[in-house]
C-alpha cells in the first residue's frame, strides 16, 4: 500500500493489507512486511499488455489511452506507462502481483497493475459505486502514482518517510500522497472531454459517483467497518471527507498546481 514501498499507490481498497485490515484488524504495515517475505508460490500468469478484446478491458484501454493524453498536455516529456491485466496473480517489477492486492502502480517497471475483479469486489464488500466514472478514477488514481514518479514527488516521500521519527509521521506522507493522487484524477476528469474532442467525457452525476467511490475508501470508513473505533495515526491514504474533497478539488480546478496535498 502506499506511493512507495512493495508498490506504488493503490486506492487501498483491496490491497492485501487492506484485507487484513478490514476483515481482521492487522496493521496495513505487518501485512506489508509479511508479503515483502511472500515467496510467490500459487496460481500466477503472464499479466497481458496491449489492446484487450473483451468488454471490461477496452474500458481500460479507453480511459488510459485518455488519461495519457491528458498528462502528456501538463508534464513535460510525459512517457506513458504500461498497463498490465492479469487474474489471480503475476510477476511485476515490486514482486508477485496479487488479485487480493487491487489496483496498483510499481514505479521499477512503471507498469500500472489490475484484475478487473476488483471492481466487483469494491462495490459488493465496501459499497462503492459501480458506475463508469466510479472505475475509471481508480484506474486514473494509479495513473496519478505514475505522474508522482515521473516528477520525483514520491521519491521525495520516501526519503522524508525514511527520516521521519516513527511510523505515523511517516504515515503523513503516504497519506498526502494518496491524496494528491486522488486530486490527479481529478484534473484527468476535467480535461479529458477537451483532449479526446468530446468522446470521453464526464458529468456532474459522474462526479458524484466517483465521490461515492472516494468515501466509501476512506481511512476512517474503513477503520470503522473493521474494528469500530478510528486511529488516526494509523492513516495511510485519508479519510473520506479529505478524498472526496481532494478528487472534487482537482476536478473543479482542472489543474494539478492546485494539488499540493503536501502543503496543506
Amino acid at each position: 500500500m502506499g506511493g512507495v514501498g512493495i508498490a506504488g499507490g493503490g486506492l487501498g481498497t483491496l490491497a492485501l493489507a487492506l484485507v487484513g485490515y478490514f476483515f481482521f484488524g492487522i496493521d496495513p504495515f505487518v501485512t506489508q512486511q509479511v508479503v515483502s517475505q511472500f515467496d510467490g508460490r500459487g496460481a500466477q500468469e503472464q499479466g497481458k499488455v496491449g489492446t484487450p478484446g473483451d468488454q471490461a478491458g477496452q474500458f481500460v484501454d479507453i480511459v488510459s489511452a485518455n488519461v495519457n493524453d491528458v498528462w502528456a498536455t501538463k508534464v513535460k516529456g510525459y512517457q506513458a506507462p504500461k498497463v498490465v491485466l492479469y487474474e489471480q496473480g503475476t510477476q511485476t517489477g515490486c514482486g508477485l502481483g496479487q488479485s487480493a492486492m487491487g489496483p496498483f502502480y510499481c514505479p521499477n517497471d512503471a507498469s500500472v497493475y489490475l484484475d478487473l475483479s476488483f471492481w466487483r469486489e469494491m462495490e459488493t464488500k465496501l459499497g462503492a459505486s459501480g458506475a463508469d466514472f466510479a472505475r475509471a478514477y481508480v484506474i486514473a488514481h494509479e495513473f496519478g502514482h505514475h505522474v508522482q514518479t515521473l516528477t520525483g514527488t514520491s521519491r521525495k516521500v520516501q526519503e522524508a518517510q525514511q527520516g521521519a521519527r516513527n511510523q505515523a509521521e511517516a504515515n503523513k506522507y503516504s497519506v498526502a500522497l494518496e491524496l494528491q493522487a486522488d486530486c490527479y484524477a481529478g484534473v484527468w476528469a476535467a480535461n479529458a472531454s477537451a483532449v479526446s474532442g468530446g468522446r470521453v467525457a464526464m458529468d456532474n452525476g459522474d462526479l458524484e459517483e466517483g465521490m461515492k467511490t472516494a468515501n466509501a475508501i476512506g481511512d476512517d470508513t474503513l477503520q470503522k467497518q473493521s474494528t469500530g473505533r478510528v486511529t488516526p495515526e494509523r492513516f495511510t491514504h485519508g479519510t473520506s471527507a479529505q478524498r472526496v474533497e481532494w478528487l472534487k478539488r482537482g476536478y473543479e480546478s482542472g489543474d494539478a498546481a492546485q494539488c499540493d496535498t503536501f502543503a496543506e
